[in-house]
């Protein structure tokens, strides 16, 4: 997907910096929309004639607080990408920002070129944007990523959070290869953010029982020992 087919919600109240970003996100190839308040940020996002593809999320909003309506925006769709862009360099904020499935936290002031950078690095790793089939049946088990959800052998159907869908895509397109830790951490939480090995293996926790449950084990996710993972697929 170019820039010219990326839709980029902006929900920014500060005048200088919502028409600056608006402009230079314009220049760079995005159709952005801006809201300066909750109330139009809402209606911007329920528009699906817009379907934002990226939310920038301001949390000091003249109306309402940012992190409440990132949750709204979550409960009503999970297939976009979220930042926040906050004058807040509180840990507990950025905590709860980031447990809202958001890909990145940036502090302001910040320079539009590095905002760029992350943009584009996030751009590359998401699910949203690539192409595969619309179901994938391995066994008794299915996938669908762009629901972020799965099935298991029993029928029964998984609702996947944004980075438990990221991980599992990423050891997919990965099959039979081992992918590292330090990989799935830089890709997916970003080289600014550093959540624990222990935080992965959680993920992997949910993935592996939900690959456990057909018996015929057609789908194994495995541990490598000091390095990460590996998913194979039996033929």
């Amino acid at each position: 997907m170019q820039n010219k087919d990326l839709n980029i919600l902006i929900v920014e109240d500060e005048d200088n910096l919502a028409n600056t970003l608006h402009e230079y996100l314009e220049l760079k190839g995005f159709n952005c929309k801006l809201a300066m308040n909750a109330k139009d940020a809402r209606a911007i996002f329920l528009d699906s004639a817009f379907s934002a593809h990226v939310v920038l999320m301001d949390i000091g909003l003249p109306d309402g607080d940012g992190l409440d309506l990132a949750k709204e925006f979550r409960q009503k769709r999970k297939d976009f990408i979220l930042l926040f862009l906050s004058a807040l360099n509180d840990p507990d904020t950025k905590f709860e920002g980031l447990s809202l499935g958001a890909e990145d936290y940036i502090t302001k002031p910040f320079d539009l070129r590095e905002l760029i950078l992350r943009l584009e690095r996030i751009l590359k790793t998401q699910s949203v944007f690539k192409t595969y089939q619309d179901e994938i049946i391995i066994g008794e088990l299915k996938i669908w990523f762009k629901k972020y959800e799965l099935q298991d052998a029993s029928g029964e159907l998984l609702p996947l959070a944004q980075k438990e869908c990221a991980i599992l895509e990423m050891l997919y397109f990965n099959k039979g290869n081992v992918v590292s830790r330090d990989e799935i951490i830089e890709n997916i939480w970003g080289k600014d953010v550093f959540p624990s090995n222990r935080t992965v293996d959680n993920y992997i926790v949910k993935l592996r029982k939900w690959a456990q449950s057909d018996s015929n084990e057609p789908l194994t996710i495995s541990s490598i020992r000091g390095i990460g993972y590996k998913l194979e697929i039996k033929e």
